[in-house]
């Protein structure tokens, strides 16, 4: 698959574009903390992206995009500005918005400006209004001190890379241990930073408020997300009016279970209609 880039507000961003388009919606792959396009391929590759036209792009500081020139945009708001530039720029301001993990929160971050999305999806991405909710809605994984470190060994990565399956999986974590080692450093730290220091939206309050359809996805296995936190949250436009269960994954259900994946997506689209 050809790797290709657009530029958002005069910084390169890298993306994949996938085969199928015809007819159908578009979707939008946003990928997590120290993470890269790539770690869609399993739907871009596969029967789901040649039925749909699949637009996934690399984070700023992350695979092939460049470093944020202005390190205070390794942020949500950042983040989310590069989402709202990206979908606006394919002419993509209609899709289907995924997001996984990080990607997730910058999904409900730049919810409120994609006022012509179809629908959303989150995974791994637990709704907070504030850091001070973190101990509720993330379990305790001393993994989760990666997310914010400018420099992680080899060792460090690996076990950053394990918190994202099921225990006992065997998916090979050589991929998400690549892109751990090859993202900037900066971007875990500012992003760390502007957490800490607020600089964020009141997620719960965006998925109150929530007007166009919100799936939440979880693996069954997950390690760094609290379930009994998602269930609690007052959602209106859930989707099936609940958290939809992946048996057999973890944190990475795209990866780990993509057919289970890509079926609970198709099936999100189809009930959005039109």
């Amino acid at each position: 698959m050809d790797q290709l880039s657009v530029n958002i507000a005069g910084q390169r961003i890298a993306y994949l574009d996938s085969p199928g388009g015809g007819g159908d919606r578009t979707v939008i792959f946003i990928h997590g903390n120290s993470s890269s396009a790539r770690t869609w391929l399993p739907l871009l590759t596969g029967a789901f992206g040649r039925r749909f036209r699949c637009l996934a792009f690399d984070l700023p500081g992350h695979g092939r995009s460049e470093p944020a020139r202005d390190r205070s945009d390794y942020s949500l708001p950042g983040y989310a500005a590069v989402l709202a530039g990206f979908a606006r720029t394919l002419g993509a301001t209609d899709a289907v918005v995924v997001g996984w993990s990080l990607g997730g929160q910058i999904t409900l971050e730049a919810a409120p400006a994609l006022q012509d999305a179809a629908g959303f999806v989150i995974f791994g991405a637990p709704p907070v209004a504030s850091a001070a909710q973190f101990p509720e809605a993330f379990l305790p994984n001393p993994a989760m001190s990666a997310v914010g470190s400018p420099s992680l060994s080899d060792a460090e990565a690996l076990s950053f890379a394990e918190s994202f399956t099921a225990p006992g999986s065997t998916l090979a974590t050589g991929d998400f241990v690549s892109d751990i080692l090859a993202t900037d450093g900066a971007a875990r730290a500012g992003l760390g930073s502007s957490v800490g220091e607020g600089r964020f939206a009141d997620e719960v309050a965006i998925v109150a408020e929530l007007r166009r359809p919100l799936a939440i996805l979880h693996g069954a296995g997950e390690q760094l997300v609290n379930l009994d936190y998602l269930r609690g949250l007052t959602i209106p436009a859930l989707w099936r009016g609940e958290v939809q269960l992946i048996p057999g994954a973890g944190h990475a259900p795209h990866q780990e279970t993509p057919e289970r994946f890509a079926a609970l997506l198709t099936d999100f689209i189809g009930d959005l209609g039109g």
